[in-house]
């Protein structure tokens, strides 16, 4: 069962219940933290919440929905009282020709790339501006925000760039407030999005990636981890890049 105090740290996970979020979701518990967990997959949350009984917290929410997460911030408040650390880890990849993206795929894409970022920011930060210390936010980017070699469609380019400008608006905004705001931005990572790509694309895009693999969900929740730890309290604006060296120039 749960047990939270003023003094027990609280960090909300999106993607809790897959790939990177659910290795982010293990980290931090790992490390003492009582995590919120939140996932449009409720089975996969309570699979979650059973490996972690005393520290995780499952909602079911869909963050492209502004409702839907005022109403998770509502019961999260509810009973877990507040929130230091917030993880924007949820996403995916609509792997379409540009010529060929509909008008609702892109509202979709960047609705739960981006928007979904956006709400829970607003609720956060509110929460955040109450607690002691730094309070930290950790954005998942992507390299394909940046990188052109790489084979990212454009909606999914722009919803990741749109998220790391986030980043560094909110750690200008609230530096003087203590809350620290990072992106994380990896290279391919093994994750279910490696279903959605054509198999000749992604055997070339693990072949140029100078360890011959891809990354692991466990190196970007460590990075997360280190965020969150208070060796990560000097750093704020950052977009961190994780791609074993394959794009140094």
């Amino acid at each position: 069962m749960l047990k939270v105090t003023e003094h027990t740290r609280v960090a909300l996970v999106t993607g809790a219940a897959h790939g990177i979020g659910q290795a982010i979701t293990h980290a931090l518990v790992r490390d003492g933290l009582v995590v919120a967990g939140v996932d449009v997959d409720e089975e996969a949350l309570a699979a979650v919440a059973a490996a972690h009984p005393e520290r995780f917290r499952g909602y079911r929410t869909d963050v492209s929905d502004p409702d839907d997460v005022a109403r998770m911030f509502v019961e999260l408040e509810a009973e877990l009282q507040h929130v230091d650390v917030l993880v924007n880890n949820a996403g995916t990849c609509f792997m379409t020709e540009f010529t060929e993206i509909s008008p609702d795929e892109l509202h979709r894409q960047m609705a739960i790339n981006f928007d979904g970022a956006f709400y829970c920011c607003q609720h956060a930060v509110r929460l955040m501006l109450a607690r002691p210390g730094v309070k930290k936010i950790v954005n998942i980017s992507s390299n394909g925000a940046y990188n052109f070699d790489v084979f990212d469609p454009a909606h999914y380019r722009a919803s990741k760039a749109a998220l790391d400008n986030l980043t560094k608006h909110l750690s200008r905004r609230y530096a003087a407030d203590r809350i620290a705001v990072n992106s994380i931005a990896p290279a391919m990572t093994r994750t279910r999005l490696f279903d959605v790509v054509d198999d000749g694309v992604l055997a070339e895009a693990v072949a140029a990636m100078p360890h011959g693999s891809p990354l692991d969900p466990a190196e970007v929740a460590d990075w997360v981890a280190f965020l969150v730890s208070p060796a990560g309290d000097c750093a704020s604006g950052n977009v961190i890049i994780l791609n074993q060296g394959r794009d140094v120039r």
